[in-house]
């Protein structure tokens, strides 16, 4: 039987911000960890996949906060394959306290990138595994898979910015790590904001990968009284959007 990843974890320092608790981008780096470990089990890891010149790359996410864990907190992480849906695979996360009490709900698609033409990949370890049902988990901790996301009309432009991708951006796949677009969205908005008011939910579509000395322009929107939409193009072509609310 196919077992979901399940790791403990104590809230360190480094993952906080300024009120002690866990960074939103910071779960977002544990749970991409976990996809790779847990990929790895599955037989379609790094190792696995470079072997055919391919990589996983996250397409979407959705995220509910329902609340972040303190510094020094007790917290556990599982994981779990959902399947294939057209050419995007499916993965749900769920954070919980030490009560079993679940703090993030999160569930995210992906795709196979080639990484010699930088396409979609149509060959490789991943083709047996998308058919295979003995690895996949069919539940649900998000329903609905992760949706596009578009800057409402009506939603007022109140803030730009611009970022070359440089080495802190960078990961091994040579592009910008998807967590960097979060760090880079949650930058833009005043401090009297992220510093005050818990996320609750957030969503996010990786459109267009980030290479090397791109210049990301970004455009913070804000819609109602507490959701912010940061949109990012490289020379015009969108790469990211992201929807946060708090």
């Amino acid at each position: 039987m196919i077992e979901k990843f399940n790791q403990n974890y104590i809230v360190p320092f480094y993952l906080t911000d300024l009120n002690k608790r866990l960074k939103p981008a910071a779960f977002l780096n544990l749970a991409e960890e976990a996809a790779n470990y847990h990929a790895q089990y599955l037989g379609v890891g790094y190792d696995r996949m470079t072997e055919t010149q391919q990589a996983w790359v996250m397409s979407r996410m959705k995220v509910d906060f329902v609340r972040l864990p303190d510094w020094g907190e007790k917290i556990n992480l599982q994981s779990w394959h959902k399947g294939a849906s057209g050419f995007m695979f499916l993965r749900d996360f769920i954070l919980s306290d030490a009560q079993g009490e679940p703090l993030v709900k999160a569930t995210t698609s992906w795709v196979v990138l080639d990484i010699t033409t930088r396409r979609l990949a149509r060959r490789g370890a991943f083709v047996e595994f998308a058919t295979d049902e003995s690895k996949c988990i069919r539940e649900d901790v998000i329903a609905e898979p992760a949706a596009k996301v578009t800057i409402p009309e009506g939603a007022t432009l109140v803030g730009t910015a611009s970022h070359t991708a440089s080495y802190a951006d960078l990961d091994m796949n040579h592009h910008v790590n998807n967590v960097q677009y979060v760090v880079w969205a949650m930058d833009m908005l005043d401090l009297d904001v992220v510093g005050a008011m818990p996320l609750r939910a957030l969503e996010i579509n990786f459109n267009a990968e980030v290479r090397p000395t791109d210049v990301v322009e970004m455009k913070l929107y804000k819609d109602g009284s507490a959701t912010y939409y940061v949109e990012g193009s490289v020379e015009g072509r969108n790469s990211f959007v992201v929807r946060l609310e708090f």
